[in-house]
């Protein structure tokens, strides 16, 4: 009956595959068999997962990134391509319909430089890009631009200023001003092209920007930062949001939290998106799909011993691999005294399956202590959780992120996509040509009028 429910109302959910260093979302990845270890320089690489991705009629893809080498690359890949936006435009340039999607820094960049990025790639891309807005707190990163972290109310009131200063760039041609008048002698109307002239307490900007509107007007602005600010961030300017809940409950509390900041500044909440990470591992049985993250934690033993205290820590339970044979069930001793962690949403699945006389070993293969809830099995178990938070209204859409690249992509356009479409929950044709007909948002050029 909720299948029904939502096929009256036409709502179909979305979904964005989020792009890693080319080898998928564990970093252990790039030495399964299959894969080619020197992808994180093949752009190529890139382009094919992005193309199979549109094939499979995926709204958009994403590229997370932090500005600092934030991973041991001795046993691990990077976390993030080389350059995102470089990565994005070898992509926009082999593909007609996916979107772009790319996160950068508001605390490390000037206004003039992300505005004329992300509008020359929306241009070039025919109107298919969007700008990942967010502050960055990690001090590796701000130790690469010779600064200290600022505190949390300078990095979002930089951000605020940032992206009104951006949105103001991208909205200083009039929409009619690039006139291309061959035989007046007019390349476009000086009149309708005017600075902007703003003046922060951070940042700014004369303008204008060299650089007319898109199909789409100016790229679409996404956020993905916690808290309060986040929430006002998102709900003034974004009309998409990365999150990452573990949990259907405290992912429709934040969607409704993001969709009543929307609301304040005087924005329709459907105008703005919330995409939940997720991260799957596709095999025939869930024995085998098990089986391929064992195989990718073998890659790293030496993180088995922390990896087993923490499960510890979210069971209340001592744990290590002295004190436990991590390929049995636990005893039945010890776990009776087990009990989950209530901070930490990722407790109960760990104790549940634990509970069903799993070894420790198979518990951790599940994903139980990864960034974003994991589905290890089948297409059909993937599809089912998928449907379940999307029919919770616990998000309208997710940031698919595969363990391993090379095979996971077009396992999941192959065997789940067909499922959810079968099902009514995902669309069969793409909507319009740009990313916002794509996402269901409104039409932009400019700075927002502000409540």
């Amino acid at each position: 009956m909720k299948v029904k429910k939502y096929m009256q109302k036409n709502k179909k959910m979305q979904l964005a595959l989020q792009m890693v260093s080319g080898y998928g979302g564990e970093f252990s990845a790039w030495r399964m068999p299959g894969t080619d270890p020197a992808a994180y320089t093949n752009i190529d690489s890139y382009v094919e997962r992005a193309k199979i991705a549109e094939k499979g009629k995926f709204q958009m893809i994403f590229i997370a990134d932090t500005p600092s080498l934030t991973v041991n690359l001795g046993p691990q890949t990077p976390a993030f391509p080389m350059d995102p936006t470089l990565a994005l435009m070898a992509v926009a340039r082999e593909t007609k319909h996916i979107g772009l999607v790319a996160t950068l820094s508001t605390t490390f960049n000037y206004p003039y430089n992300i505005a004329r990025q992300f509008k020359a790639l929306d241009v070039i891309s025919q109107g298919r890009v969007g700008w990942n807005a967010v502050t960055t707190s990690d001090p590796s990163a701000a130790a690469n631009f010779g600064v200290k972290v600022a505190n949390r109310k300078e990095r979002y009131d930089k951000a605020h200023e940032s992206i009104q200063i951006v949105q103001a760039l991208w909205g200083s041609w009039e929409s009619d001003a690039w006139t291309l008048d061959v035989e007046g002698g007019q390349f476009a109307d000086m009149d309708k092209i005017k600075p902007i002239n703003l003046q922060g307490q951070y940042y700014a900007s004369r303008g204008p920007l060299p650089i007319p509107p898109s199909e789409q007007g100016q790229p679409v602005i996404f956020q993905a930062g916690g808290g309060d600010e986040g929430l006002e961030l998102a709900g003034r300017y974004a009309s998409g949001v990365y999150a990452n809940p573990y949990d259907i409950e405290s992912a429709r509390e934040q969607r409704q939290a993001i969709r009543q900041s929307a609301a304040r500044f005087g924005r329709k909440p459907d105008d703005i998106k919330m995409f939940a990470g997720f991260m799957f591992s596709l095999a025939s049985t869930e024995e085998e799909a098990l089986n391929r993250r064992k195989q990718l934690m073998s890659f790293n033993p030496q993180e088995i011993p922390s990896r087993v205290s923490y499960l510890g820590s979210m069971i209340s339970l001592p744990l290590s691999v002295n004190s436990i044979d991590i390929d049995k069930p636990l005893p039945p001793g010890l776990l009776k005294n087990a009990y989950a962690q209530p901070m930490d949403p990722r407790s109960p699945k760990a104790l549940k399956l634990l509970q069903r006389g799993l070894s420790v070993r198979d518990v951790l293969a599940h994903g139980v202590i990864n960034y974003h809830p994991v589905v290890a099995g089948t297409p059909t178990q993937v599809a089912d959780f998928l449907e379940e938070w999307f029919l919770a209204e616990a998000c309208d859409g997710f940031s698919i992120v595969p363990d391993i690249a090379f095979d996971g992509v077009a396992d999941f356009v192959e065997q789940v996509v067909p499922i959810l479409q079968e099902r009514g929950l995902f669309h069969t044709e793409y909507e319009g040509n740009t990313l916002r007909e794509n996402m269901g948002v409104p039409y932009e050029y400019g700075m927002r009028e502000l409540e």
